[in-house]
């Protein structure tokens, strides 16, 4: 039987650093959705030495650009997007204390160096659930560009939102484990 580890946000590093590559967890609490034109902006915006618009410190990003909510609803499907597109991205995120970040697909080197750097993970969550997944989202606000429609940053309330830890705060990485294993067993 599998043991799912509960975690509720802030998202500490105490919280982080028992993780390992292929648990199974369960997240509660408020994280924020962004893709690739939000990332963009909140870079650009550390560069020229202005604050983010939202808190990252001990946070977690959803890599998801969600659909309109249906009545009765607090947001439509919302499945991962692919991570890779935010790799140039997220190292600054973290800098700025980013511990988490949701999505599909594997990550960079230079992404997976900077998580053991400042003790973050990865999560993936399942591809193709995105109805599903948005069960588990109760409340949904925009709190940044909102002129980017579906890639505005939304903060979202959360219970429960089941995802696999895909890169540890160690390094390791489910992406490379599981090839490993499945060519072992050939």
């Amino acid at each position: 039987m599998t043991t799912i580890k509960t975690l509720t946000t802030p998202l500490t590093y105490d919280q982080v650093k028992d993780l390992k590559a292929g648990d199974q967890v369960s997240i509660t609490g408020v994280i924020y959705s962004a893709r690739d034109a939000a990332h963009k902006n909140m870079v650009e915006a550390l560069n020229n030495h202005r604050p983010l618009p939202v808190e990252v410190k001990d946070q977690i990003i959803y890599y998801a650009g969600p659909t309109p909510a249906k009545p009765g609803k607090a947001i439509g499907s919302c499945g991962p997007t692919t991570s890779g597109r935010m790799d140039v991205y997220s190292p600054a995120m973290m800098e700025q204390g980013l511990r988490g970040m949701i999505g599909k697909g594997p990550r960079s080197k230079e992404v997976i160096e900077s998580m053991k750097k400042h003790g973050a993970v990865y999560f993936a969550a399942i591809g193709g659930a995105a109805a599903l997944i948005a069960d588990t989202i109760k409340k949904v606000e925009i709190v940044a560009f909102p002129d980017l429609g579906p890639e505005a940053i939304r903060r979202m309330e959360v219970e429960n939102y089941p995802c696999i830890v895909a890169v540890d705060c160690e390094g390791n990485d489910l992406y490379e484990i599981g090839v490993k294993q499945y060519r072992m067993e050939d």
